[in-house]
């Protein structure tokens, strides 16, 4: 038996191991925990997500764009969306928030007109989400 081991004993610095085991344990159970709550976490909210693409846009006239666009969402569920029309400069000359039902299927395609305040050059989804 070396110094140290008998320091250790003398002086109470040793741990059963029963504590030992527990200890590795409670470690073990926390870590499942945590891994548990990183899965769950990554399906809960790729459950509720919505991919929307601009698929096409029409210059109607100076004040209306056409926006053609297909919107992938969780089935059942109804959404919301913000359109957008843009002009040569990247600014914002039309805005319009649509609400679509709830669909049978995984993927829809949907047209919406977007009122404008000035001429437009493009037309694209902002965002999109479950409402």
């Amino acid at each position: 038996m070396t110094t140290q081991q008998m320091l250790d004993e003398r002086y109470g610095r040793t741990r059963s191991l029963r504590s030992r085991v527990t200890a590795g344990v409670a470690i073990g159970a926390v870590a499942a925990g945590a891994v548990g709550f990183m899965v769950w976490s990554s399906f809960a909210s790729s459950a509720d997500a919505v991919d929307a693409v601009a698929t096409g846009y029409q210059v109607v006239d100076a004040r209306t764009v056409r926006l053609d666009f297909q919107l992938t969402a969780p089935v059942g569920s109804a959404i919301v969306c913000v359109l957008e029309a843009d002009d040569t400069d990247h600014g914002v000359v039309g805005w319009k928030v649509v609400s679509l039902p709830a669909s049978t299927s995984h993927t829809h395609a949907y047209a919406e007109t977007i009122p404008t305040v000035g001429e437009a050059t493009t037309g694209l989804v902002n965002t999109c989400w479950v409402s």
